[in-house]
């Protein structure tokens, strides 16, 4: 089992509230943001290009 640091582990739960502060912000603006999912880079919101998109949402 590795040991992560108390710091490590506080930089990872800071990264993870600005990444979903900023989706929200994003999706609240109405803009398509891109993440990665099933291994593979997707596009999600309204108006994601169809090219990227794989659902809605």
């Amino acid at each position: 089992m590795t040991m992560v640091s108390d710091d490590t582990l506080q930089i990872l739960e800071t990264l993870k509230k600005v990444a979903a502060k900023t989706l929200e912000k994003k999706k609240r603006l109405g803009q398509y943001a891109v993440v990665w999912r099933d291994g593979k880079a997707t596009a999600v919101g309204e108006d994601a290009p169809q090219s990227l998109a794989n659902e809605k949402g």
